[in-house]
């Protein structure tokens, strides 16, 4: 019995030794914490930093989130050169084209697309049922390709706009954009903050562009061309406020959705006077705030138009063919009997 008493007592004081020992050592991490996070609120205490702000901080006073002042934590650096070719010619005033891939989804095709000379590729997400993780795939395939990765969205959404930036998209076009409103909401979740909203979650654009000069983060705002459509009687409404817009690089005058809203169609009737007026308004728009003007190539020489939505790869394949095969194409004979025969 005695022997059990010593060795009960024996425990406890190594108990009391541990306990003693975890004490110690959690007031150590609490130490360590602290000098980890010297500026960190105290557990369990309101820190008050909503009404005022830790010493040394740049924003004083009560928060409020209009009179923020943004810090230099993003800035580009000084001097940084723009990276993106598409941004570049169209800063320079030339003629920037975007071939349509609208439903091929292998990578091969992509990258046949992407380096037959377009300055980028309009990778078609509106009328087109493919999933973002088909067109990463695409992208990631030759992100260096001639032709820089370009997507339009289905529609003015922040969930939309970021798997295209994410997936690495250089150009990005909003199509339908029916009020100032609706454009301001295109641009937000297109940029970064200051001037946008996007959410910096990562993708595989941070891996494609990770080594540009001064790194992605930094100076995507300054590389990203944003192509706003005008597609809509309410579109033409607010088209000059649109134009005007900080980080809108072109509006698109959209040939085949303008006669569909309006009930014109200058395709169709060439030179009709109520088209045109829908086309001007868009063209009056670009020219004022001074921003670059879209539209379908067919109108390559029309005036003060130097941005362009070329055909599709179906179309490119036939003309490619028809090129290459010159006075030889279409020779094949008409048999008389068989499935080739004449009906």
């Amino acid at each position: 019995m005695k022997r059990l008493f010593l060795s009960t007592v024996m425990i406890a004081a190594v108990g009391l030794g541990a306990v003693a020992a975890f004490g110690q050592a959690g007031e150590d991490d609490v130490a360590a914490r602290q000098a980890k996070y010297p500026l960190a609120a105290k557990a369990g205490e309101d820190s008050h930093a909503i009404d005022r702000a830790p010493k040394g901080a740049v924003n004083q006073g009560k928060f409020d989130d209009k009179t923020w002042k943004f810090g230099k934590a993003w800035d580009a650096p000084a001097g940084a050169k723009i990276w993106n070719p598409v941004k570049l010619k169209m800063m320079q005033g030339g003629k920037v084209t975007g071939g349509t891939l609208f439903s091929a989804t292998d990578p091969e095709t992509y990258c046949a697309m992407a380096n037959a000379g377009y300055d980028f590729i309009w990778t078609e997400h509106q009328h087109n049922a493919r999933d973002w993780k088909t067109t990463e795939r695409m992208w990631a395939a030759c992100p260096y390709a001639k032709a820089v990765p370009g997507v339009r969205v289905a529609y003015t959404d922040e969930r939309e706009e970021q798997h295209a930036l994410d997936a690495g998209a250089l150009v990005l076009v909003v199509p339908t954009v029916r009020s100032y409103e609706e454009a301001i909401r295109a641009r937000d979740w297109a940029f970064f903050p200051p001037l946008g909203r996007r959410s910096n979650g990562g993708g595989q654009a941070f891996a494609l562009w990770n080594n540009v000069p001064g790194g992605y983060r930094a100076t995507i705002n300054d590389n990203l061309v944003l192509i706003l459509m005008i597609e809509t009687l309410a579109g033409l409404k607010d088209a000059d406020r649109i134009a005007k817009i900080p980080g809108v690089t072109a509006i698109f005058a959209a040939s085949g959705d303008l006669g569909n809203h309006s009930g014109y169609d200058g395709r169709v009737h060439l030179n009709d006077p109520d088209y045109e007026r829908e086309i001007n308004i868009v063209h009056d728009a670009a020219i004022k705030a001074g921003v670059r003007l879209c539209g379908p190539f067919a109108w390559v020489d029309r005036p003060d138009f130097t941005c362009f939505q070329a055909g599709t790869e179906s179309a490119a394949i036939t003309r490619g063919v028809k090129a290459e095969l010159g006075k030889l194409g279409d020779t094949q004979p008409v048999p008389d009997v068989g499935p080739w025969a004449k009906k």
